[in-house]
């Protein structure tokens, strides 16, 4: 999708939540997310929010451009899309109680939130919307809920019984647990620099921890009275000196402002992960360091230096959101990528403890390709052509270069690597991509000694 500005058919809903200045209340949006036990254990088996945080809220805004401001053809996409999501992420937590992403209370809280945070965010200013606006904004809000398939005798009737419906959840439901404090004071300390940063990029690890200190208390302060009393916490002068600065400063300031710069646009987003690859010695052997980089970059998705099943799915999820593919063809790759796990843990889990690090990881895929020719087709192969034939939109049998820059493109990629990406795929240079020099690429990553190989340009330079 290309960059746009808000529609011109503008509501409440759409003037409320394409304001910049909703980044204020976005932090205490997701820690009172998170807070939900349910949504806390999928967010801790299956997000690649700690490893990838960045890339993480790229999705997020994108799902959400889909959702609120895009017409009603990508808005039933998109619902397709999370419902595909959703119904993979399923489980039993650490207190051992059962969760499902595709329970309707567990989304209705997920989305009343986010409407509690847009009036949240109008009243911290100082401007708090009337009665009847929140009526109009919770209005448009429910049809959107309506579009998600959520019952509505999950939501509350009104947006008057919405306050009532939120301090209740806080006070019977909600939990301070470990991934509500690593959203509030650990995340953003670990974070890895963003891309945008350019030429600030060696101060990164210094802001980050100034920026997380200032967020950790703004949002804190932030947090409605329920969740005060409940856990404990408080505003604090100084947090709450931040908040009224920071949303009374910035009201005014875009009060002031143009559209364009008052207003959040829609941007390109979902790119794969492409992984910079430390380059050998001259006449060394550059696998150990190709397979620790694809470890890292790849596969492990969730950054807690392990891989197991979830990882593989949320590496494969990335891809899909990206090709935006039907039903049966996300299940067809899914599947595929599942068998590669089930080699990979069979040959590389030696401790048994069912999952596979970054040793075991390279000390298996080194034996396995070595010892047998024919290792990377009992596995990764399939995984690579159900790739493939899931980009090959028009079913042409092969990538054309548009084709190729919906797989691998997106901001976090210079065309020009692209192009030359491109190029050294096509090895016969007939302008597009065939499944053989695909699969070839990927082979030549995992197997070849020498650092000139195709592969080396498919999945990014160092």
């Amino acid at each position: 999708m290309t960059s746009v500005a808000l529609p011109a058919v503008e509501t409440l809903l759409r003037r409320t939540l394409g304001e910049r200045r909703m980044g204020l209340v976005a932090w205490r949006l997701l820690v009172m997310q998170i807070a939900h036990p349910v949504v806390a254990a999928g967010m801790d088996r299956y997000s690649t929010y700690r490893a990838h945080p960045w890339r993480r809220i790229e999705h997020t805004m994108e799902s959400g451009s889909r959702l609120f401001f895009a017409g009603p053809e990508e808005r039933r996409l998109e619902v397709a899309r999370l419902q595909r999501t959703h119904r993979r992420i399923s489980g039993t937590d650490a207190a051992g109680r059962a969760f499902s992403a595709e329970d309707p209370e567990v989304r209705g809280w997920v989305m009343v939130t986010l409407y509690e945070s847009m009036t949240a965010m109008r009243e911290l200013s100082g401007d708090p919307l009337s009665n009847a606006e929140r009526d109009v904004l919770y209005a448009e809000f429910l049809d959107v809920c309506a579009a998600l398939g959520i019952p509505g005798e999950v939501l509350p009737a009104s947006a008057a019984e919405v306050p009532a419906y939120v301090d209740r959840m806080v006070r019977e439901v909600l939990e301070y647990g470990p991934e509500v404090r690593d959203m509030l004071y650990g995340l953003l300390r670990q974070a890895p620099v963003p891309r945008r940063l350019g030429r600030l990029a060696p101060a990164w690890p210094l802001m980050r921890v100034v920026i997380a200190r200032a967020l950790a208390a703004l949002t804190v302060s932030d947090l409605p009275p329920a969740w005060h009393e409940r856990f404990g916490t408080s505003r604090g002068p100084g947090g709450a000196a931040l908040s009224w600065t920071l949303h009374h400063g910035l009201r005014h300031a875009m009060s002031l402002a143009p559209d364009r710069v008052r207003y959040r646009h829609r941007s390109q987003s979902g790119a794969p992960a492409r992984v910079a690859v430390p380059r050998a010695r001259r006449g060394g052997d550059s696998r150990p360091a190709r397979l620790r980089a694809f470890f890292r970059q790849v596969l492990d998705q969730t950054g807690n230096g392990r891989v197991d099943s979830a990882d593989l799915q949320a590496m494969v999820h990335a891809m899909c959101w990206r090709l935006e593919l039907p039903a049966e063809r996300e299940d067809e790759i899914y599947s595929a990528f599942e068998g590669w796990w089930r080699q990979l843990r069979e040959a590389a889990d030696s401790d048994g403890d069912g999952g596979v690090d970054c040793g075991e990881f390279v000390s298996a895929m080194l034996a396995g390709v070595d010892r047998d020719p024919a290792y990377l087709d009992k596995g990764l192969v399939p995984a690579v052509r159900a790739l493939f034939r899931a980009a090959d939109a028009d079913g042409s049998g092969c990538l054309g270069a548009d084709e190729y820059r919906k797989l691998f493109g997106g901001p976090r990629v210079h065309p020009a690597e692209l192009n030359d990406g491109f190029r050294q795929l096509d090895s016969d240079g007939d302008g597009r991509v065939e499944e053989a020099e695909f699969v070839a690429a990927f082979c030549e990553f995992f197997t070849a000694r020498a650092d000139s190989t195709a592969a080396a340009g498919l999945l990014g330079r160092a």
